[in-house]
């Protein structure tokens, strides 16, 4: 058992750098695999479209599983013992597919639970997955299956995000977006209330969406808004708002990029009918 824990935690010399091998490889993969599921399966089947939610809903659960026995297993004189860290408990963003896929795969095809997750996986969830394969940050540590998570983690987040599109391409319109509002607050909430109930339990660092009144805030710009109680900066309601908004924006963004596409490619296929 100890020599397995220790294979799963395998060490690069150092961290993979961003835009080095290992990064322009995953992206690289994420690309190819967006671009096979959109070409190959954008009319797929109900059935086969459920398929493909499961099998990458298991595919994140098993790595989520091996990421948070990683985090939380140490050594003491070799021997392994078990100390969870909290700052690793599975509700960020880049978590929320494990909780949003059994909607999609279980739900009916014309039922508003599928529409609204699914649309909040093509926007919300997809700049979630942009943000970081284009600026990793600190994502990249020496252990080499972490490296591998994230990877999978976030790229899953573009295909599935760019492959709904594809999919659901004639409903894209204001309203199918309008739809995916609730599900984002919903989530916003419930990291909201475990970052005001847990950490009366430990002393450790746990911030969900990294937008807890109790710690500073990590996330790019916004860090610069809220860093934390008693310090300067703007209030903590103030900072939500603006977390809300900022997020819907660019979610918002990504929908008006997505239909541009879209109608550009139909216009593009209707000339090329014509001719």
């Amino acid at each position: 058992m100890t020599d397995f824990l220790k294979l799963l935690d395998s060490d690069f010399e150092s961290a993979p750098a961003a835009y080095g091998p290992f990064h322009l490889c995953a992206i690289a993969l994420v690309i190819l695999t967006a671009v096979l599921l959109s070409v190959f399966v954008k009319n797929a089947k109900d059935k086969t479209f459920r398929r493909i939610c499961f099998v990458f809903w298991v595919i994140l659960i098993l790595f989520e599983t091996y990421k948070q026995i990683i985090f939380s297993f140490n050594y003491n004189n070799a021997q392994p013992y078990w100390d969870y860290q909290w700052y690793a408990f599975p509700f960020q963003m880049c978590s929320a597919p494990i909780y949003i896929l059994p909607f999609i795969f279980l739900s009916k095809p014309e039922s508003a639970i599928r529409k609204a997750t699914v649309s909040f996986m093509a926007f919300y969830i997809l700049f979630a997955g942009i943000a970081v394969m284009v600026y990793p940050g600190d994502v990249f540590i020496r252990t080499i299956g972490i490296d591998i998570q994230t990877m999978v983690w976030h790229g899953s987040q573009v295909i599935l995000g760019v492959y709904f599109i594809v999919y659901y391409r004639r409903s894209i319109n204001l309203r199918f977006f309008l739809r995916a509002v609730p599900v984002f607050l919903i989530m916003v909430g419930v990291a909201t209330a475990l970052n005001l109930i847990i950490p009366n339990f430990t002393d450790e660092t746990f911030n969900m969406f990294y937008i807890s009144p109790k710690f500073p805030s990590t996330l790019p710009v916004l860090s610069s808004f809220y860093k934390g109680p008693g310090n300067p900066g703007m209030p903590w309601p103030l900072f939500l708002l603006l977390y809300l908004v900022g997020y819907t924006l660019a979610a918002f963004i990504i929908f008006l990029i997505a239909k541009g596409i879209i109608l550009g490619v139909r216009k593009l296929c209707g000339k090329k009918s014509e001719n």
